[in-house]
């Protein structure tokens, strides 16, 4: 296309002066000769005077379309625009991601994952950035209670994933355990740290503390809140707190109980499981209502403070005079925060 320019300026400059002289010479003939000049009406007249430009135009245009069309002659690089669209888009393909299936939404301003783990639906939320490690939270139940309160969107905020896996009231039962070692094995082939911090808010410190005990080496620390420690205070109702007579029934048919007697015997509540936590350095944090007649301090959360500490585990217990069961959480849950964030210190293999 380069090698017409010369020859497309000389035949511009020859038309122009085509034109001047043509122009100069129908100034002076009479109106109604210029309007049949050989032997044109006036009809077709008006398109003589504008076809030269038409033709001088097509030609100066002609080569820059020609070679807009040409692809071996774009070298332009794509715009900035087009090349973070793109990026923006393949961050959001679910395809791409290492969760399998499901799909996308957000939880609190940050993309969550949807998808099933052994007939249970889950859920992975991430942060904007993910801290060296990847460390993660767990809230075993409930995950969408108190969250402004709990300190699971200020992890997100410091680089944690945090998760969940709907098992439905099943008070931490075998099956529950099963489908929780479901989840922790999706989760690791996904590329979480070894490690998590988990979340037990009420009855959620059975699902919790049972996962942990089973498995303490996946376990950097627990955060109880108004936790469940032993479910023949609540929903049993055995001690001094309310109960629950339906959730206790529900928990004798999750558990395989063949009685309310043998409910009893169990020996496999979080009070009596401390030990393999102690063993793995597992940190506990709790933080209760000193007047909660739901889950009374006493006995739960009182329990295994002084037996953990017994066996030489470390645990921080947050008061909260004259407050129950509810709300959950701490007006501001910074003390929470830096306590998970310090059970991840050094303590990945």
């Amino acid at each position: 296309m380069r090698s017409l320019t010369p020859l497309r300026q000389r035949f511009c400059l020859r038309f122009f002066k085509n034109i001047s002289n043509e122009g100069t010479r129908y100034s002076k003939e009479r109106l109604v000769d210029r309007l049949q000049i050989r032997g044109k009406t006036r009809w077709d007249m008006p398109f003589l005077s504008c076809a030269p430009w038409l033709c001088c135009a097509f030609l100066l245009i002609a080569p820059t379309a020609l070679k807009a069309a040409d692809p071996k002659e774009t070298t332009s690089p794509p715009s900035t625009s087009t090349i973070h669209s793109a990026a923006t888009a393949a961050k959001g393909d679910p395809a791409a991601s290492p969760w399998p299936g499901g799909r996308l939404d957000q939880w609190h301003g940050f993309v969550r994952h949807r998808f099933a783990v052994d007939g249970a639906s889950a859920w992975v939320v991430e942060p904007r950035q993910a801290a060296p490690g990847k460390p993660w939270s767990w809230c075993l139940e409930f995950p969408d209670a108190f969250t402004d309160r709990t300190g699971v969107l200020q992890l997100l905020e410091h680089g944690f994933h945090h998760v969940h896996l709907e098992v439905g009231n099943t008070f931490g039962s075998p099956r529950a355990l099963e489908q929780f070692e479901a989840f922790y094995q999706v989760l690791q082939r996904g590329g979480l740290g070894p490690k998590a911090a988990l979340v037990g808010i009420s009855r959620g410190g059975l699902y919790a503390y049972r996962f942990a005990a089973k498995k303490p080496e996946r376990v950097a620390c627990i955060y109880g809140d108004a936790p469940v420690c032993d479910f023949k205070s609540w929903p049993g109702g055995k001690g001094t707190g309310k109960g629950s007579a339906g959730d206790w029934s529900q928990l004798q048919r999750h558990y395989g109980f063949a009685n309310e007697a043998e409910a009893l015997a169990f020996n496999g509540n979080p009070v009596d499981r401390l030990a393999p936590l102690a063993k793995a350095k597992v940190r506990l944090i709790h933080v209760v209502g000193d007047t909660d007649d739901v889950v009374p301090v006493a006995e739960n959360t009182s329990l295994i403070e002084s037996r953990y500490k017994a066996l030489g585990g470390q645990i921080q217990v947050i008061h909260k005079p004259g407050v129950g069961h509810h709300p959950h959480g701490l007006d501001d849950p910074t003390p929470v925060v830096t306590f998970i964030r310090e059970s991840f210190r050094d303590r990945q293999p």
